[in-house]
């Protein structure tokens, strides 16, 4: 971890915060999830930076140590297609490997179905090809955390109750099940949580406090709007195609596969509909953050696609 280095860029007139280790020609671009920042991906950068490529994460904007934009309500899931196109520009990279995780997988695929030159392949995990809009989120239960915390205010309330540490251990507690967060009728999603449960292993008091940290300085704001309450507006992008390799990976526990109606239109094969080329591997016990759960097994599956598609 000492060896990854920490600097901040200028995008699209924010000030981002990005890490970066390994010197190879070819760039691998890390966007992550919530409740995540970029070090969701310190297992998987070190691992891709030892195999010869150059890593690079980034906290989006409003998250971490980037900067907000000035009216984080007005923001939605589009503005970071642009965000990642304006940092590979920023960085003098004409072309990536894209890597999402969760919501970090939305974008990842817009910009490589928008503009395929600038990418050579995209890797997502927990989360395939999807577009925002409606129908993303019509079957979900009204009670569920997407649907809550699409209400402004309620979220904020909720979370208010507790210190920043304390909601993100919540949170990752929760989405580390294989049931989606339903509140009940005189609940809030907060009180899901068991206190008594612990941390999963993988996860350590050091991991929780730098997560901490990392959202104690950005706050909830911006997260809130992106990507929850900018999830059902319709992206106007009609019958994409996304012509590049693709690997999905998918914990076959982690509750989005049971949710969002992902299960049949991975396994139906209904995604190749947008991405032709599309590889999926299930891992039988991966969570939602099946990256920090097993590393090993998801960065040999990162090292080898990246570089089949090198040869």
């Amino acid at each position: 971890m000492e060896n990854i280095q920490h600097s901040y860029v200028q995008v699209k007139g924010l000030k981002l915060h990005i890490a970066e280790i390994g010197s190879g020609q070819k760039a691998v671009l890390f966007l992550h999830g919530f409740p995540e920042i970029w070090y969701t991906w310190r297992h998987q950068m070190i691992d891709v930076a030892n195999a010869g490529y150059r890593a690079i994460a980034f906290d989006f904007r409003g998250y971490g140590l980037s900067e907000h934009p000035v009216e984080p309500e007005k923001a939605n899931l589009l503005d970071l297609v642009d965000e990642v196109l304006g940092l590979l520009d920023s960085l003098s990279i004409s072309r990536a490997f894209l890597v999402g995780k969760d919501f970090g997988a939305i974008p990842a695929y817009i910009v490589a179905a928008l503009h395929p030159e600038r990418v050579t392949s995209v890797i997502t995990l927990g989360v395939p090809f999807t577009l925002p809009g409606p129908s993303v989120i019509q079957d979900l239960p009204e009670d569920s955390y997407v649907k809550r915390w699409q209400k402004p205010g309620r979220a904020e309330a909720d979370f208010g109750r507790f210190d920043v540490k304390s909601v993100i251990r919540n949170i990752y507690i929760l989405f580390s099940g294989s049931e989606i967060p339903v509140a009940g009728e005189n609940q809030e999603i907060m009180d899901l949580f068991n206190p008594s449960t612990p941390l999963p292993p993988w996860f350590s008091e050091e991991d929780l406090a730098t997560y901490a940290s990392l959202y104690e300085k950005s706050g909830f704001r911006f997260a809130l709007q992106v990507p929850y309450r900018s999830l059902g507006v319709e992206s106007g992008i009609s019958d994409p195609k996304v012509t590049i390799p693709a690997l999905l990976i998918m914990g076959e526990k982690d509750y989005v596969l049971k949710s969002f109606g992902m299960e049949d239109y991975i396994r139906s094969g209904a995604v190749k509909h947008f991405v032709p080329e599309l590889e999926i591997i299930f891992i039988p016990e991966g969570s939602h953050f099946v990256h920090e759960q097993f590393p090993d097994k998801v960065n040999q599956l990162i090292v080898e696609f990246l570089h089949k598609q090198s040869i």
